[in-house]
């Protein structure tokens, strides 16, 4: 298998949640990743929408890089199905090697460990760390409060209005994949949106 030339690293939850929309929705963003000639990067799992993903990549002919820690490779199930799936030390050393391996972040539906990987990735990008369009998969809805939320946060003066420009959301896979090629041929075009670090 070739490797992408640009990958998109996905946060999202090891459980498949309460409805099958989360499950569906998963699978089409794994489908758009793998016809537009990206690769994934995600937390190497088999199981939750986690696996949704990493499955629907590799059914439509795309690369995957599973990076999962060793103490939680039982507890997520490690994805054994992938070519590249990197079992590292802990949890810090996933997400910079998630973070290092990406050219771009989605999150999709998830709890603590995915608002956690949103928010730092949020954050290494206000500080300059990086510059790699980042993006919420709004599924039937999931993020509204959270959208609010950050708004309200900008609305009280803790987040600049250019960062918090910083994450588009919206509810189609399609969308946001174009948005984030769009990011790409604006950085060719000027700005760095370059690997981080």
């Amino acid at each position: 298998m070739n490797r992408a030339s640009k990958y998109i690293c996905v946060y999202c939850g090891s459980s498949s949640g309460t409805d099958q929309v989360y499950t569906r929705e998963a699978h089409r963003l794994g489908e758009q990743i793998a016809s537009r000639g990206f690769g994934l990067v995600y937390g190497g799992a088999s199981i939750g929408i986690m696996g949704t993903v990493a499955d629907a990549v590799m059914e439509n002919g795309g690369d995957v890089i599973g990076i999962i820690p060793e103490h939680i490779a039982d507890l997520e199930v490690a994805h054994n199905g992938l070519a590249d799936l990197k079992v590292v030390g802990g949890m810090h050393e996933r997400k910079a090697l998630m973070a290092d391996h990406a050219d771009a972040f989605i999150a999709l539906p998830g709890g603590f460990g995915t608002l956690d990987e949103l928010f730092e990735i949020l954050t290494w990008s206000q500080l300059g760390i990086h510059q790699k369009p980042c993006g919420l998969l709004n599924t039937d809805g999931y993020f509204d409060d959270l959208n609010n939320f950050i708004s309200n946060v900008q609305q009280k003066g803790f987040i600049k209005p250019q960062h918090r420009d910083m994450l588009k959301i919206t509810a189609d896979p399609e969308e946001l994949l174009s948005h984030i090629s769009s990011s790409w041929e604006e950085a060719v075009n000027g700005h760095n949106f370059g690997k981080f670090g």
